[in-house]
C-alpha cells in the first residue's frame, strides 16, 4: 500500500490537538494528553515553534498523509483521534 503523502493544511492543528505527546513542550515540561490543546499552538491553529529547534522531534517528524490527515481539518481531527485511540 502506497502513503500518499500530502502539505500540511496551515490552519488546521488536528496533530496538535488529538495525539498525546510525552515529550516535552516548551510550557508544557510534561507533555500533552490526547484530546488536550498545544500550548503552542496559536489562534490561528499555527505552531509557534515550527521551524526553531526547540520544537519536539516528534513533532517535526510528523508527516501529513492523506490516509492520517484526510481531505478536511475536521476528517484529520477525527482521524488522528482514533488513531490515537487504537494506540
Amino acid at each position: 500500500m502506497k502513503i500518499q503523502s500530502m502539505a500540511c493544511r496551515l490552519g488546521c492543528g488536528a496533530c496538535c490537538i488529538a495525539p498525546s505527546i510525552s515529550s516535552p513542550i516548551p510550557g508544557m515540561p510534561n507533555g500533552k494528553k490526547a484530546g488536550e490543546r498545544c500550548v503552542q499552538l496559536d489562534e490561528r491553529n499555527l505552531c509557534k515553534l515550527f521551524g526553531k529547534p526547540s520544537r519536539p522531534k516528534v513533532c517535526s517528524d510528523f508527516s501529513a498523509t492523506l490516509d492520517v490527515c484526510g481531505t478536511t481539518n475536521e476528517q484529520a481531527l477525527m482521524l488522528i483521534t482514533e488513531l490515537e485511540q487504537l494506540t
